[in-house]
């Protein structure tokens, strides 16, 4: 069974809200998945350059790399989130 995580898109019209979930490639984008590890919207921003992006989403980390371990692949566009969301996350 060939696994990605990707964004399955919610909310109404013009008002955009996905959940990052992992699901199996072959089931449909709004339909059946396996888990929820996330959220993210990008209403919450009125800017587009990324400082915000840890207001926008939330993602279990642990759940995120447990799944890429197993073989998960994530979609291109979610793989171009997590790397900027990674980038704006506080240095601790």
């Amino acid at each position: 069974m060939a696994v990605h995580i990707r964004l399955s898109r919610g909310g109404t019209n013009k008002r955009p809200f996905y959940r990052i979930i992992v699901a199996d490639h072959r089931a449909p984008n709004g339909g059946r998945f396996l888990e929820n590890i996330g959220t993210f919207n990008p209403r919450l921003s009125s800017q587009n350059d990324g400082t915000d992006l840890n207001k926008q989403m939330t993602l279990n980390v642990a759940r995120y790399e447990y799944w890429q371990s197993k073989g998960a692949q994530a979609s291109q566009t979610l793989g171009n989130l997590v790397k900027s969301w990674h980038k704006a996350q506080p240095k601790a």
